[in-house]
């Protein structure tokens, strides 16, 4: 029973130490927004596409956790700008980050709590 427990907890800190170990900072919705606006931060947004069109922060990019390591290139011109990771709850997110900074981006954040996170302080969403 205590190793089903260390293992279920060494789960638990696995994400937030790996986040830690590749420099991926967790950053609000509204940190986000400064990225964006005064470092000319990108938002890229991880999600399916069918997911994209549902709902995701304005002038998003879409690329897919799924297809991430086939679009590099499309990202390319980004690795020395600041980039924020989107999905729906902020764990897609997370993984999408460590891969970008194993790929030599120097500046990557995870939007905390995803979309979700967004909707919850009332920012605009984009659709379609």
């Amino acid at each position: 029973m205590f190793v089903a427990l260390g293992v279920i907890i060494g789960l638990l800190l696995m994400g937030p130490i790996t986040q830690v170990f590749y420099g991926i900072k967790g950053i609000t919705p509204a940190e986000a927004i400064q990225v964006v606006n005064r470092e000319q931060g990108v938002i890229v947004d991880v999600c399916e596409p069918n997911e994209f069109r549902e709902g995701r922060p304005p002038n998003s990019m879409n690329v897919p956790l799924s297809s991430l390591g086939q679009n590099l290139m499309r990202l390319e011109k980004y690795k020395s700008r600041p980039v924020v990771v989107s999905c729906r709850s902020g764990n897609r997110s997370v993984r999408a980050a460590i891969k970008l900074r194993r790929q030599g981006f120097e500046k990557v954040f995870s939007l905390s709590g995803g979309l979700l996170g967004w909707q919850r302080d009332n920012l605009p969403v984009e659709k379609g």
